[in-house]
C-alpha cells in the first residue's frame, strides 16, 4: 500500500506539471497582455510597466536576458513617428527597438540619464511599432519559472518552502490565498448538503426503481430523472427563484449568513443533479442484480431489506465510491451559477468575478487548486476501492 501511494504521488507530480504547462500556455501565451487588459489603453506607460514587472509578463517566456518593458503599436501606429516617450521607471540597460513601415528595424540605446525618448521621423517610412527592452541579470528569470514558483518555491529562511505564491489579485490587490481561504467556507456550506443530498437520494430512489424494475414506479422515476437532466441548470435556477422566492415568498433569493439563505440553492442543486445519479445507480444496481449470488438469495426468499440494503449495496460499493470521488473536488471549488445568482461569496463567485475582471492571478490559482484536488481525490478513491473490495490489490 505504501509503495503504491508513493508511486501514485510521483505520477501525480507529472500530472500537475502537465496542468501547469497547459495553464501557462493559456494565460501567458494566448491571453495577451494582462497589464493592458486591467489598466486599459489610456494608462500611463509607467503604470503599465510597473504592473508588467509585478506580474512578470515583461520577462522572456522560457529563457533570456531581454525583458519587454513596453510596446506601442496598432491604433497608435500613426502617432509613433516623432513621438516622445517618458523614460519608464529607473532601470538601466534600456534600449528601444523601432520597427518601420517597410519592415526594417533598428535598436537605439537609451542613455541612463535620458528623461525622454523621441522616435526619429523618417519621411516616407514612419515608425509602426516601438518596443522598449531592458536587460536582466539572470537569463533563468522567465515567465515559465515564475509560474513554477507560484505553485512551489524555496526560501533561505524557515520553513524553506512555500506553496501557492500567486501574489495579489489584480482588482482588489489583496492576497490570492486570503480570497481562497475566505471562499472555501461558503462553498462547502453550499456544496456539502447538495452533494450528500444527490448521492443519498440517488441511491434510495435507484433502489426503489430496481425493486419495481419495468413497472409503473420505475417508469415514473426514470421519466423524472430524464426530465431533470434535460432541464438547463440556468432555467432551473431562474424558475426556482421566481416560484419559491418571489411568487410563494418562501425563501430569500440573495444573501449569505443565515441557514435560510442556503435552503433554496440547496434544493435547486439537488433537483438538478439527482437525475444523473438516479440513472447511474439504477444501471449499476440492475447489473448487480443479474449476478448469480443475488438471484439465488432472492430465489431462497431472503428478506428484501437484506438483499437490497446489504448485499446489493455492499457489492456495488466500488461504483458508488467512483461516483463520490468524481464529485468531491467540486465541493471546494463551489458552483459558479448558484453562488452568482444567490450572492454566496464562495470560490465559484470569486471565480466568476475574476473571469469578468480578467484577473489572471485568481484564475490561475483556481485552476491549479482544482487540479490538485482532482489528483488527491483520485488517489483517495483508489485507496477506498481496496477498502470496499478486498479482491482489489493496489500494486
Amino acid at each position: 500500500m505504501l509503495k503504491y501511494i508513493i508511486r501514485r504521488t510521483f505520477y501525480s507530480v507529472w500530472v500537475i506539471f502537465g496542468v501547469l504547462l497547459l495553464t501557462f500556455a493559456l494565460f501567458n501565451l494566448a491571453s495577451g497582455d494582462p497589464a493592458a487588459a486591467v489598466l486599459g489603453k489610456n494608462a500611463e506607460p509607467a503604470e503599465v510597466d510597473s504592473l508588467r514587472r509585478e506580474l512578470g509578463s515583461d520577462l522572456p517566456l522560457f529563457f533570456g536576458r531581454d525583458c519587454t518593458t513596453a510596446a506601442f503599436a496598432g491604433a497608435e501606429a500613426e502617432n509613433l513617428d516623432g513621438r516622445s516617450f517618458p523614460r519608464l521607471l529607473d532601470v538601466k540597460s534600456i534600449r528601444a527597438e523601432v520597427v518601420r513601415k517597410d519592415g526594417t528595424s533598428e535598436i537605439i540605446p537609451v542613455a541612463d540619464d535620458a528623461k525622454i525618448f523621441t522616435v526619429e521621423k523618417v519621411p516616407g517610412n514612419p515608425a509602426e511599432k516601438v518596443t522598449f527592452i531592458r536587460r536582466q541579470e539572470s537569463p533563468w528569470n522567465s515567465q515559465f519559472f515564475r509560474a513554477l514558483g507560484e505553485l512551489v518555491s524555496f526560501k533561505k529562511d524557515a520553513p524553506y518552502i512555500s506553496f501557492f505564491n500567486f501574489g495579489n489579485t489584480l482588482m482588489s490587490r489583496e492576497p490570492v490565498t486570503d480570497v481562497l481561504k475566505r471562499g472555501i467556507g461558503p462553498s462547502l456550506a453550499l456544496m456539502l448538503p447538495i452533494f450528500a443530498g444527490e448521492i443519498i437520494a440517488g441511491i434510495v430512489l435507484a433502489l426503489a426503481a430496481v425493486a419495481f424494475a419495468g413497472r409503473f414506479p420505475d417508469r415514473i422515476l426514470m421519466l423524472a430523472a430524464v426530465f431533470t437532466m434535460s432541464m438547463s441548470y440556468l432555467v432551473t435556477i431562474i424558475f426556482g427563484q421566481w416560484f419559491f422566492g418571489y411568487y410563494l415568498n418562501l425563501f430569500p433569493v440573495w444573501g449569505f449568513g443565515k441557514i435560510s439563505n442556503f435552503i433554496l440553492p440547496v434544493i435547486i442543486g439537488i433537483i438538478s443533479g439527482i437525475g444523473s445519479n438516479l440513472r447511474f445507480f439504477r444501471t449499476v444496481f440492475i447489473d448487480e442484480l443479474r449476478k448469480e449470488y443475488l438471484r439465488t438469495a432472492l430465489a431462497k426468499g431472503a428478506a428484501p431489506a437484506s438483499v437490497y440494503g446489504y448485499h446489493l449495496l455492499k457489492n456495488a460499493m466500488v461504483q458508488i465510491i467512483t461516483r463520490i470521488g468524481a464529485g468531491l473536488p467540486f465541493l471546494f471549488t463551489g458552483s459558479l451559477l448558484l453562488e452568482s445568482f444567490f450572492g454566496i461569496p464562495g470560490l465559484g463567485f470569486a471565480g466568476m468575478e475574476a473571469l469578468y475582471d480578467s484577473d489572471i492571478q485568481m484564475l490561475k490559482a483556481l485552476v491549479m487548486m482544482s487540479a490538485l484536488l482532482f489528483v488527491a481525490m483520485n488517489l483517495i478513491t483508489d485507496i477506498a476501492y481496496a477498502w470496499a473490495d478486498p479482491r482489489i490489490k493496489l500494486k
